[in-house]
């Protein structure tokens, strides 16, 4: 029986990676999978912060992914080859947010099988083909066009099949407007499963094969095949036509190679290697992935090695003819699954074990003192290049990405008593690995925090004009006073805002397109830009007790539950309406939507009564203050909140974009339930009532901006965030310490993010990880965590950690030792002083391993370590060595 399964969280490592302008714009974005998912996110080119922009299950497993582009068009296709046994083409909406499926089509079982294509997808740079191979035998390749409308057209498959071959690797060649080409890694093994002696099977050599799509008669052809010396293990295209000589570059076991057509003969270049390496003489050295990055004037490659370091590689020509290969160490990172180059500078690298990053190219790395190693530098056979390893120059990190893959071992417990269990899970291998601590919520970015003088019990923001992008003033009420700050460089005290601060405030707004709301218990004061005041005070004895203001109405509740309602009018005055509405109970609470973008006002007002109902009052001038419907509750109501939410983008007659959502009604009782109901546009009926418990305290509901739509964050013992993202809802708490009121807060530096209050202090947070089920606290350890354990007297972990093809650290201490005396013996009498320095400097160097990579010491060589880790501070309280080659297993 096969079940699908619903994850707590998504996968995070990344298997495929691949960039292009998916939303037919000058912005570029970048598509990943994640084994069963599809993602598409976006570098912020301002603030460098990766964002998802869509997530998309694919009920299946994403085996291969290429972008690519008709000739002449401006949008970039996605091409998938999966587990189904079919070829898909995707297309990004940007509009609706989703993936349309241009094209699907079957060509075989599924499953990952050997001879069903899938495994190996390559597409002819001008986008007029594209060839799905399998690991053995079966390749297709599909012509892709368009048709008289401009739509995408796909044609029947072409076969080009070879049985008793295994593939490696398949890629486009580039070729410009001739026939399309492809380029495989291949191997045929039919004499060597005929020979039962063996000796075929040690002389079997891989061959580069090229296939040609002749468009003219429709099919598929072997045009050319070659044995090669070296085993490779990945090509790379050369651009070619007007941009650059065409062929490919082989990546094979020390060396890469360029081959092409015709008279040009094979440039080899060996692969250089770290000075003064730990790891084993004898191993050799492969490249891994690579990025290719092509401007109108010149091209060059980033080239990765299994150790991380990455080597620019450039092609010097000669009429057309590569005369030789240029590698420059560029700098080194985590080993990577993909490297991505974009237009903007930036370098998004995506591990399949550990984060992923994403770097500003800084430099090319052209006018540095780095040697550059070419193929045209005469060196013995076997012999390679050297060079030094050394912290990040060319590129700077911009961005992290979490990434739990793999988990080793996890346990949930609550070893921090914070009422909610944790999650331990340890995570990672080599030296990247961590042990994390993750938390159900939020995580909070603390911008600021300053502390007041005295308890404050609200706090507001408001803006001088409704075309400001940012806010201006931040109002703190107190028991007697309220206080006015500015927001500018720095936030600082106000005197002149029109503000009265000889009182507590109950709320405050901008109002029409520049004037300015203060509602306070014994009136309403209308603040005009040209600093008028306009005063509407109580009558009588009665003070206001609750209050609901938007940007053009104000509702207020005096003692003894009467409603008075004040709408503006078109010259920016505020009236009162004629009629007063008397309420059978005292009011607690009421609530306003936004005014909708082109109307005049809000339809609906609720009103939470202490009778334990919400009622539905409608605003329209037809039938003002007449009840339109009622809900009755399980709890005294304690606040109210309308909001709009999962929106989708349209566009009016003007053009002006805005999104059409649905209005919900969010009611926070005194019991710590949140309920989430739908208010009808249009009759204001009140149904679907959804409920949370959400904490011990009474729930107090603020509408809040993210991700450019409203949401609402509600604070009961734990603070909660209720938002629409990718099309889904969401209610999680926030990872922080309880909070009692807030609104949302714009600056130039936290263009989303939310002031709030908690005892005497004034905070500004933003929420950036908007879609995270967990946030986590990472703790770095040595090697592989094979298994952990909670001891459950101190409530510490004690972790196993082992490495197959490592050293201790003793050893490697060891091993350094013995180097650096070679090094000193090895050298003559005169250069004696120097060697002994240069030996000195080799000692002292300490390259993080985390990030250089741990030396291979050779199979059958075992570390490991026993190490008892305190796990809510992180800290190592005592770690056993084991020998080298004692192995700690569960």
């Amino acid at each position: 029986m096969f079940l699908y399964n619903i994850t707590l969280q998504r996968a995070t490592g990344i298997t495929h990676a691949i960039h292009g302008n998916f939303s037919g714009t000058k912005l570029q974005e970048i598509v990943v999978s994640r084994g069963k998912i599809l993602e598409i996110i976006r570098p912020d080119a301002n603030t460098g912060k990766v964002h998802t922009l869509l997530t998309v299950e694919v009920f299946g497993i994403i085996r291969s992914l290429m972008a690519f582009r008709l000739t002449g068009g401006t949008k970039d296709y996605i091409v998938i080859g999966s587990d189904s046994g079919r070829i898909v083409i995707l297309e990004y909406h940007p509009s609706k947010n989703m993936f349309e499926k241009i094209h699907q089509e079957t060509f075989g079982k599924s499953g990952c099988r050997r001879i069903v294509p899938g495994q190996f997808l390559a597409v002819d740079p001008k986008g007029r083909a594209v060839m799905i191979g399998a690991i053995e035998k079966q390749k297709l390749v599909y012509i892709l066009n368009r048709d008289a409308a401009a739509r995408l057209t796909i044609s029947s498959p072409l076969e080009a099949h070879k049985a008793n071959t295994l593939v490696y690797h398949v890629v486009g060649v580039d070729v410009g407007f001739e026939n399309p080409m492809f380029a495989c890694l291949e191997m045929d093994y039919e004499e060597a499963d005929n020979d039962p002696t063996g000796e075929a099977a040690a002389n079997t050599q891989q061959t580069l094969t090229f296939y040609e799509l002749d468009l003219g008669l429709n099919h598929v052809v072997r045009k050319y095949s070659e044995a090669l010396e070296e085993h490779g293990n990945f090509l790379i295209t050369v651009p070619g036509g007007s941009d650059g000589p065409s062929g490919v570059l082989i990546c094979s076991e020390n060396y890469i190679t360029y081959k092409n057509f015709g008279d040009q003969p094979d440039i080899r270049c060996p692969i250089p290697r770290r000075r003064n390496d730990l790891d084993d003489p004898e191993r050799g050295m492969i490249f891994v992935c690579s990025a290719t990055h092509k401007t109108k004037s010149m091209f060059f490659f980033l080239a990765q090695t299994e150790q991380g370091d990455i080597f620019k590689v450039t092609l010097e020509t000669d009429e057309e003819m590569v005369t030789e290969i240029r590698l420059k160490y560029f700098d080194t990172i985590p080993v990577a699954t993909a490297m991505c180059v974009l237009k903007t500078g930036f370098l998004f690298v995506s591990s399949e074990f550990g984060n992923h990053y994403l770097y500003q190219i800084a430099h090319l790395g052209d006018d540095d003192e780095e040697p550059e190693f070419s193929s045209a530098m005469p060196l013995e056979e076997g012999d390679t290049f050297f060079f030094q390893p050394r912290p990040l120059k060319n590129l700077v990190l911009v961005d992290e990405q979490e990434n739990l893959s793999p988990i080793m071992s996890c346990q949930i417990a609550d070893l921090a008593n914070e009422d909610t269990p944790q999650l331990y899970v340890a995570c990672g291998r080599g030296p990247r690995s961590t042990l994390r601590v993750l938390r159900h919520g939020l995580e909070v970015s603390e911008m600021a925090v300053s502390e007041l003088p005295g308890n404050p019990n609200a706090v507001w923001t408001v803006r001088k004009h409704v075309d400001d992008e940012f806010d201006a003033y931040i109002i703190v009420s107190f028991v007697n006073a309220t206080l006015v700050l500015s927001i500018g460089e720095t936030v600082e005290e106000v005197t002149d805002s029109g503000f009265l601060g000889t009182t507590p405030t109950l709320s405050c707004s901008l109002l029409g397109e520049d004037a300015l709301v203060q509602v306070y218990p014994d009136g309403i004061r209308h603040i005009r830009a040209d600093k008028r005041v306009n005063e509407w005070k109580t009558p009588g004895k009665k003070t206001i007790v609750r209050c609901a203001v938007n940007q053009r109405q104000v509702v207020i509740a005096l003692t003894g539950g009467e409603l008075v309602y004040f709408e503006m009018d078109p010259s920016g005055q505020l009236n009162e309406y004629t009629e007063r509405k008397e309420m059978s109970a005292d009011v607690v609470c009421m609530s306003l939507a936004n005014v909708p973008p082109g109307e005049q006002r809000s339809r609906f007002l609720a009103v939470g009564l202490v009778d334990n109902t919400v009622r539905i009052i409608s605003l329209d001038p037809t039938d003002c203050l007449q009840p339109l419907s009622m809900q009755a509750l399980p709890a005294q109501p304690e606040s109210l909140c309308i909001v709009e939410m999962g929106g989708v983008e349209k566009q009016d007659e003007l053009g002006e974009k805005g999104t059409i959502g649905f209005l919900y009604l969010n009611i926070g009782l005194q019991n710590g339930v949140l309920l989430r109901t739908v208010l009808d546009p249009v009759t204001g009926d009140l149904s679907d009532t959804r409920t949370r418990y959400l904490g011990s305290r009474p729930v107090k509901l603020f509408r809040v901006r993210m991700q450019g739509q409203e949401a609402v964050l509600a604070m009961s013992s734990r603070s909660w965030l209720s938002y629409s993202y990718q099309s889904r809802f969401h209610l999680t708490p926030l990872s922080y310490e309880t909070l009692e009121y807030a609104s949302g807060f714009a600056s130039e530096q936290c263009p989303e993010g939310i002031v709030a209050i908690s005892t005497n202090t004034l905070r500004i947070l933003a929420l950036e990880k908007l879609g995270a089920v967990f946030n986590q606290v990472a703790f770095p350890l040595q090697c592989t965590p094979r298994k952990f354990v909670i001891h459950p007297e101190s409530n510490n972990l004690i972790v196993i950690e082992t490495d197959h093809n490592a050293y201790t650290e003793a050893t490697k201490a060891q091993r350094k030792q013995q180097m650096a005396e070679e090094m000193v013996e090895a050298a003559g009498e005169d250069e004696r002083e120097l060697a002994a320095e240069m030996a000195a400097a080799f000692l002292n160097e300490n390259l993080p391993e985390a990030i250089f990579g741990s030396p291979k010491a050779g199979a059958g060589q075992w570390a490991s370590i026993v190490r008892l880790i305190n796990p809510i501070q992180g800290t190592t309280l005592d770690q056993v060595q084991l020998e080298q080659n004692e192995a700690a297993f569960r």
